[in-house]
């Protein structure tokens, strides 16, 4: 899907389908108005049949208007104008394209940055109409053998004032930008699990890397050894896969500047190891790599925009398997920071590849470090499939995130990170254990990962409850790509 902003007069724009809102109380939007005065009333005497009350997400398609250029005039339900925040306008643009891409139309106009939402101004509208629109156009067919018929709708235009044009211009190419890296960490989720292996996300790292021209590296089992990444390769040794360390360099700031490093959990397939999970459900568990599947997808788009920042994108990968070379409860492992843990639960195994990581990432002298896992099944309890969980040792870090989660609709939550709950890591017999019990298990989750990232600035975001959808819907959400890109984008001072 292309997206382009033009400039012009509602009613001369001539477009297979131009899209406007309409209120609650049949109330007309500023194109809608003048759409409705070239017509001579036409949309009024619509709306006054009933046709169209204004209710959020609501359509209705009208086909050659009188006095309008346009093939096909879509009203689009805004909801009351007073409530219109951010979910409200991402569910009008979202209704909006879906009802575009029904018409037939190659071409759909939409006549949205002059609606107004809250303080939000046209670059981040115009960033919201990309990715919902890229986010509407997403299909993933690539394992069927009968594919799914290609959309007509191919171009998205936003119709802006002269005012508007630069932004709006500026904020939809850093949205499409968002939009492919959403997409691709969508497809890698999705993907089945004997498809996308270790080697296979080395080799996505290896095509991404050639793509932008960006360094990497892949670390074998035998470097790995070398290094003393015991805790790591605890987690590896019940699989047949062999376990890759994936580094990705994106070099856009000055050579001697502090590099933003990302982590990313990337267990390709979690079976629980020797404490095995229940059979059921145990399919979505191929999505237990999409803490990587955002890091390659944020520095996608970090180098689609061409930010000028250091990036490193740091992802441990492995199966978690059983087998008669697991990891037992009850072994004990040392990690490469020489820390010693006991391994109580084998199904605990995102934190001991992500501990080995973020000791590795020490050595890039890092700005900030920043964590994305699917961690633990305790923050979906707390936190459900809306907000991902957020714990960070630097409260100016933690503001950055949130604000970036803002920024993007990609909303997470700040959690605790008191020293009261180390107490549950305690083990009779290792540094620590890798488990503190069940209560508050994503907090003594985010806490055993702290212990390894006292060199530096850090925050861990739990996605477990965000990384992907279950049900009718079960896919990958391609989530926290929009948030970590947001905070990348305003790390290099292009928000």
């Amino acid at each position: 899907m292309k997206f382009s902003t033009k400039r012009g007069s509602p009613e001369k724009r001539a477009t297979p389908c131009i899209a406007v809102g309409v209120y609650a109380g049949r109330k007309l939007s500023a194109a809608a108005k003048t759409l409705d005065r070239a017509s001579r009333g036409n949309l009024s005497e619509v709306l006054r049949r009933g046709d169209m009350e204004g209710r959020l997400g609501a359509t209705l398609l009208l086909y050659r208007i009188p006095g309008v250029a346009a093939e096909r005039v879509l009203l689009v339900g805004l909801g009351t104008e007073a409530d219109l925040r951010e979910r409200e306008y991402r569910d009008a643009v979202r209704a909006a394209v879906k009802a575009a891409q029904d018409t037939g139309a190659a071409t759909a106009t939409l006549c949205f940055t002059e609606i107004r939402v809250g303080r939000r101004d046209a670059a981040w509208k115009a960033r919201q109409v990309a990715l919902v629109a890229a986010e509407c156009a997403y299909r993933f067919d690539y394992m069927k053998s009968n594919k799914s018929e290609p959309r007509p709708l191919a171009n998205v235009e936003l119709l802006t004032t002269a005012r508007d044009a630069g932004a709006a211009a500026r904020g939809l190419s850093q949205g499409q930008a968002m939009g492919a890296g959403v997409s691709l960490a969508k497809d890698l989720g999705n993907l089945p699990a004997n498809v996308c292996t270790p080697g296979y996300l080395a080799e996505q790292a290896r095509k991404i890397a050639r793509e932008w021209k960006l360094g990497v590296d892949v670390l074998e089992r035998k470097d790995m050894e070398k290094l003393g990444m015991g805790s790591l390769l605890s987690v590896a040794q019940g699989s047949r896969q062999p376990p890759k360390l994936i580094v990705l360099k994106y070099a856009g700031g000055p050579k001697k500047a502090k590099p933003v490093v990302l982590v990313g959990k990337g267990i390709t397939f979690d079976t629980g190891g020797i404490s095995l999970k229940p059979g059921a459900e145990m399919d979505e568990m191929k999505f237990d790599m999409c803490g990587a599947a955002s890091v390659l997808g944020a520095l996608s788009a970090c180098a689609q925009m061409k930010l000028k920042l250091n990036v490193v994108g740091i992802i441990p990968a492995t199966e978690n398997m059983p087998g008669g070379a697991a990891t037992k409860p009850g072994d004990i492992v040392t990690s490469l920071s020489g820390q010693t843990i006991e391994v109580l639960n084998t199904d605990a195994e995102g934190r001991l590849i992500l501990c080995d990581a973020l000791t590795f990432g020490e050595r890039f002298e890092p700005a900030a470090v920043v964590d994305i896992a699917t961690l633990t099944g305790a923050c979906v309890i707390a936190l459900g499939h809306v907000a991902s969980g957020l714990y960070s040792n630097k409260e100016a870090l933690a503001r950055e995130l949130l604000a970036a989660g803002d920024e993007a609709y990609d909303r997470v939550w700040h959690m605790p990170l008191w020293d009261d709950y180390q107490e549950q890591l305690k083990s009779n017999f290792a540094d620590m254990a890798n488990i503190g019990g069940r209560p508050a298990g994503s907090i003594t989750a985010a806490c055993f990962l702290s212990r390894f990232a006292k060199k530096f600035d850090w925050a861990h975001l739990d996605i477990a409850g965000t990384a992907w959808k279950s049900g009718k819907d079960k896919g990958a959400t391609g989530r926290p790509v929009a948030l970590l890109t947001s905070f990348l984008m305003k790390r290099a001072g292009k928000t």
